[in-house]
C-alpha cells in the first residue's frame, strides 16, 4: 500500500489511499501529492523571500491600536496597522500619494485616506475611507515594507507612482 508523507518545519502531512479501488486512489493520490507539494515550494518559496526583505534594523513607529475607532479595531488586520502605521507617521504619509480616485474627496496624499484632521491637543479624527478601500491599504502597506527595506521617502514615492499609477490618477497636486 502506498504511503505518502510531505513535511515542512513543523508540519506534517501523511497520507495512507484506503483499500477502494486502488485505480481510482492512485489518481486521487497524484492530484494530492501535486497540491500538497506546490503548497510546500510556495510556501518555502515566501518563507525565504519574507525573511530576506524585512530587516529589524528600520523598525517601524505604530500608533496603538486600542486609540483607533471601534471599526479600525474589527478590521481586517492589515487594515489596522495601515491604520496604526499612517497615524503615527504623518510626515511620511504626506509624501506618498493615492491612486484609489480619493483626490475628487479632497484628499491630498494616502495619509489624507486615514485621518481627517488632527486637533491642537493631538486628538486626531480618523477617515473611514481606507476601510473599504484596498488600494489604499495595499499602498500603505507597500511604503511599510519599503521603509523597513531603509528606502526613502522620494523612493517610496517613485515606487508607488509606478505601480498604482494603472488604477487611476494621483491625488497628490
Amino acid at each position: 500500500m502506498t504511503f505518502i508523507t510531505i513535511e515542512m518545519g513543523d508540519l506534517r502531512v501523511d497520507f495512507r489511499p484506503s483499500a477502494r479501488g486502488r485505480k481510482s486512489m492512485c489518481k486521487k493520490s497524484q492530484i494530492l501529492f501535486s497540491i500538497l507539494a506546490s503548497a510546500v515550494v510556495i510556501g518555502a518559496a515566501t518563507t525565504g523571500c519574507g525573511s530576506a526583505t524585512q530587516s529589524s534594523d528600520h523598525p517601524l513607529n505604530m500608533a496603538p491600536l486600542d486609540q483607533m475607532p471601534a471599526d479600525v479595531r474589527s478590521a481586517p488586520v492589515t487594515v489596522q496597522q495601515a491604520y496604526q502605521f499612517a497615524a503615527a507617521n504623518p510626515d511620511v504619509m504626506k509624501g506618498i500619494p493615492c491612486y484609489c480616485g480619493c483626490g475628487a474627496m479632497g484628499h491630498a496624499s494616502n495619509y489624507a485616506c486615514y485621518v481627517k484632521d488632527v486637533a491642537a491637543d493631538g486628538k486626531v479624527e480618523f477617515d473611514s475611507h481606507a476601510l473599504g478601500c484596498s488600494i489604499c491599504v495595499d499602498i500603505t502597506l507597500d511604503t511599510m515594507r519599503l521603509l523597513k527595506e531603509g528606502k526613502s521617502v522620494p523612493d517610496i514615492k517613485v515606487y508607488v507612482d509606478k505601480t498604482y499609477a494603472q488604477y487611476g490618477p494621483s491625488n497628490m497636486p
